[in-house]
């Protein structure tokens, strides 16, 4: 039964990692479920290691998400629909890995702030930023679906 626990576990961590890559997923959670089984199984995390993920689940995970693109977004002086053509982008990048992953965003979010009106020239630079603060946020989620995976899979 603990192999069960056990595979279960790894299978939540590594799903947590993938959907860490993908905004539709919520990737973290997963991971965090990951170590919580372990947690539950063996109890090798002190309590305020499960607190502090769990802050950075929900950090990482909620706030980075929605907050750093569109910060990135509105610091070059881009739109909403800058970043929702990103999102848009990404869904669609989807269906062509792994090219679609940097292009999708990127044409999404310049098609984006066309439609909203901006010329091409500001459209770009607009769409460059919100990439950026898109790519930076995913970034940081998949380091930490990383360092929980890590953490779970030293203490198996």
């Amino acid at each position: 039964m603990e192999l069960f626990w056990i595979i279960l576990g790894s299978v939540f961590i590594l799903v947590g990692l993938i959907g860490a890559f993908l905004p539709v997923a919520p990737g973290l959670p997963f991971s965090y479920v990951g170590l919580l089984i372990l947690q539950l199984l063996h109890s090798p995390f002190s309590l305020s290691f499960m607190i502090g993920w769990l802050i950075v689940v929900i950090v990482f995970g909620f706030v980075l998400d929605n907050v750093l693109p569109a910060w990135a977004t509105k610091r070059s002086g881009g739109t909403p629909y800058g970043i929702s053509g990103s999102v848009i982008g990404l869904l669609v990048g989807l269906f062509f890995p792994p090219i679609g992953f940097v292009v999708g965003p990127l044409a999404g979010a310049f098609v984006g702030e066309l439609i909203a009106g901006q010329k091409s020239d500001r459209a770009l630079r607009s769409a460059l930023w919100s990439f950026a603060g898109f790519m930076a946020a995913t970034g940081l989620k998949v380091i930490a679906a990383c360092v929980m995976g890590f953490y779970y899979f030293v203490n198996i």
